[in-house]
């Protein structure tokens, strides 16, 4: 998959917001007033921040999966996961506040063997019951000896709109950019039942770098990228 925002330091997809709010501040300035163009202006400036896009170099270590994006580590769970992997799977939840950068990476190397996007509502995406009923994106990878990763991008309290841009069939890298959440949100990592966790509750991880565990299986190193 090619990496459609690298090099870029905000992703595309924020620059109409803020174009919006800045061109705002300036408008508003022109017209004299200046307390308003004040607070436009540093909206702006958070608006350009928020969608920044930072370069993150995967780790070398082989069969790394490492975190789709930047967050808190909210849990970690065995469960059953009955609507994509139909089987037993750890899940590790990581939960974006307002804060963190938003663009989602690729777990780890594969082949992705489905996209499902499922419509939903807008609960704060740290309550459990977020899981099921919020506006979900799921990518489900086939990774070193068929091991199943599936990386759901799950909208939050202010998100709105989740962007994807793998395709089904595509080979994609690890650490790759694949896409993002607006505002406050939720990934949910399933990884296969031997997995070896390395992350608890509470870590804070960065997308693309910080490894969550360890796949069982042959030798893949997780390739450098930008």
């Amino acid at each position: 998959m090619v990496d459609r925002a690298a090099g870029i330091p905000i992703v595309r997809e924020g620059l109409p917001f803020v174009a919006a709010t800045g061109g705002s501040a300036a408008l508003v300035g022109a017209l004299g007033w200046q307390a308003p163009a004040i607070i436009l202006g540093a909206l702006a400036l958070y608006t350009a921040w928020f969608f920044r896009n930072p370069k993150r170099v995967p780790p070398s270590t082989p069969l790394a999966v490492v975190a789709p994006g930047d967050g808190r580590v909210l849990s970690i769970a065995e469960e059953f996961e009955p609507r994509f992997l139909k089987e037993q799977g750890i899940r590790v939840s990581i939960f974006l506040n307002v804060f963190d950068v938003h663009v989602n990476r690729i777990p780890c190397e594969g082949t992705v063997e489905g996209i499902v996007y499922q419509p939903g509502r807008f609960l704060a995406a740290n309550r459990p019951d977020a899981t099921l009923r919020n506006e979900q994106n799921a990518l489900m990878i086939r990774a070193a000896r068929g091991a199943k990763v599936l990386c759901v991008q799950v909208a939050g309290l202010l998100a709105r709109r989740i962007v994807c841009w793998a395709s089904p069939g595509e080979r994609v890298t690890c650490g790759e950019r694949y896409g993002l959440i607006r505002f406050g949100s939720r990934m949910d990592l399933y990884l296969p039942r031997r997995t070896g966790v390395r992350v608890r509750v509470g870590d804070h991880v960065k997308g693309g770098e910080t490894i969550i565990g360890e796949l069982p299986g042959e030798e893949t190193a997780c390739a450098p990228r930008s």
